[in-house]
């Protein structure tokens, strides 16, 4: 499992950071969805904070394992393809730090 994000929580509930790939480094941000009408529509948004376009969406999830809460995300565009991941708590001891871990497809 590869790290791909780095992301800080604010008071708003939005993730700011970077994605970093191989081949992308670009600013992003998860900002919670305050429209969701339906159950099935994302819980966030993720867009590049360079240029404001929507890169991909996150869906509030339960670990059937642990019944700890995250988020899972799907990004796409074409410097990427698409990329599936799960954000995490980043490792040491500030709650509002979290990642993005990538999720590969099986």
């Amino acid at each position: 499992m590869a790290t791909i994000a780095n992301l800080t929580q604010k008071a708003d509930g939005t993730l700011e950071g970077t994605l970093a790939t191989l081949n992308v480094t670009a600013p992003i941000a998860l900002v919670p969805n305050t429209r969701k009408a339906k159950d099935n529509e994302p819980d966030y948004r993720i867009i590049s904070r360079k240029n404001g376009f929507e890169l991909g969406a996150g869906w509030n999830r339960v670990s059937a394992n642990s019944g700890a809460d995250y988020i899972s995300v799907s990004l796409s565009a074409p410097e990427f393809g698409t990329i599936y991941g799960n954000v995490a708590p980043a490792p040491g001891d500030d709650p509002s730090k979290k990642v993005i871990i990538w999720n590969p497809v099986n």
